[in-house]
């Protein structure tokens, strides 16, 4: 087995966070990053005692660098996928690259080029592939526990605070600067609806829209800032409540809070509100993304699948139903009921993910980070891509698939997907 050597180009919270497994296992090795930001960049440094002449401010310098590391973790801001996957594919690199791979089909094609050409392996952090929780559903449907599979009902409760912070004041506000939210957010849904089915969808429908986070909603006698408003301790999406609650608690101090300073004290985090963008009313910001969409999916086998994302939500676990012809299964991203129609009986399946009770208050996948992390070594360490559950025509067919339903929102029409089936990891029934 080869040994395993990683670089790290975008040491955010993503980006920590993966190396941050590597460092906890042993099976891989963290031995260059690029990172603009100097305050993050020297933290990630030293907790990985990188080399100062392996420590860069910008990808394009780990780049010039040569092939210094068997694969890359490539995390930077969204409009930054496309340009660093191709550059290192060439190289030679293995890559883990963040969700979304790209904006648009001609750049996510360019990827798939790439690392064809290349000849290198490359995952797309479609992280919910990767739960105990995906991985049951995926055996009860594919033993015949509910007949087949008709129908699908799947929610996203983004969370009203975490869509003010990550949508309306953060780095995804604005389609311009990332993308529409249905792939910033929800294509790990898309590409889940997918995973589950085990077809590409035919057709899709959309509609939705910016309903609330607009100027005509802001309330009267609200300021620009929730530090001066007088309406801030009455209004749900108060900076102040949510950012100074997070002081000392160390989950919430590195996400959400580690997005608006690295001064975890009052005062520090008072002076970034007062200045930051985090500090700004969402009804006086800047953005223009959705806060509510529905997708209506069809499959090639007449099977169909509706999706909701929306903002007005507690913070919580997706929740899905799939119909069955046979039986039906409800889950919540950790249990699992199995209704039988033959015998009337219902299973309740716990899947035993240790860290789900604490990522449903937090929102975030850590166990599913992980396990991803985990297969990738596992891909490199082998020169096998089997431990991967998608490879880069997967992705890039899911991608078609949200692009294709972003035009049927903005057009009103039913949209035809062309059929492109995956290579590996989705059967047809």
């Amino acid at each position: 087995m080869t040994r395993v050597t990683l670089a790290v180009a975008g040491a955010g919270v993503r980006g920590a966070a993966y190396a941050r497994r590597a460092l906890a296992t042993g099976d891989a090795k963290v031995v260059a990053v690029a990172e603009r930001d100097p305050g993050r960049r020297a933290r990630f440094a030293a907790e990985h005692d990188i080399p100062p002449d392996r420590v860069f401010a910008d990808w394009r310098e780990l780049a010039a660098a040569g092939r210094v590391a068997t694969g890359v973790i490539i995390a930077t801001q969204d409009r930054e996928h496309v340009e660093p996957a191709v550059r290192f594919a060439g190289l030679g690199y293995h890559i883990l690259l963040e969700k979304p791979m790209a904006g648009d089909e001609a750049d996510g094609a360019r990827i798939v080029e790439a690392v064809e050409r290349a000849g290198s392996m490359l995952a797309v952090c479609h992280v919910l592939r990767y739960t105990p929780y995906t991985r049951k559903i995926r055996e009860l449907i594919g033993a015949g526990r509910i007949g087949t599979p008709v129908s699908v009902q799947h929610l996203e409760p983004v969370g009203w605070w975490h869509h003010a912070h990550s949508y309306v004041r953060g780095n995804w506000r604005r389609e311009d600067e990332s993308g529409p939210m249905l792939m910033t957010k929800s294509c790990h849904d898309i590409d889940w609806l997918i995973h589950i089915m085990g077809e590409v969808p035919a057709r899709v429908s959309s509609f939705g829209g910016l309903s609330h986070f607009r100027p005509e909603h802001r309330p009267e006698g609200a300021t620009d800032r929730c530090l001066t408003c007088p309406v801030e301790p009455r209004c749900p999406y108060s900076a102040k409540r949510l950012y100074l609650s997070a002081l000392g608690d160390p989950v919430r101090e590195t996400w959400p809070l580690g997005a608006v300073t690295d001064d975890l004290t009052e005062a520090g985090v008072l002076a970034a509100l007062r200045d930051g963008p985090y500090g700004r009313c969402v009804y006086a910001s800047d953005n223009d993304v959705v806060d509510h969409q529905v997708v209506n999916l069809e499959f090639p086998s007449g099977a169909t699948a509706s999706f909701t994302m929306t903002a007005f939500t507690p913070f919580a676990q997706r929740q899905t139903r799939v119909f069955g012809t046979r039986g039906s299964i409800e889950g919540d991203g950790r249990r699992i009921s199995v209704h039988d129609f033959v015998t009337g009986g219902v299973a309740t399946i716990d899947t035993g993910d240790a860290h789900s009770d604490h990522e449903e208050s937090t929102g975030r996948h850590d166990t599913a980070d992980d396990a991803l992390l985990d297969a990738f070594v596992a891909a490199l360490a082998t020169g096998d891509p089997a431990p991967l559950d998608s490879d880069a025509s997967e992705s890039l067919a899911g991608h078609r698939v949200v692009w294709a339903a972003e035009r049927a929102r903005r057009t009103g029409t039913v949209v035809d997907i062309a059929p492109i089936q995956p290579r590996k990891g989705a059967t047809n029934r």
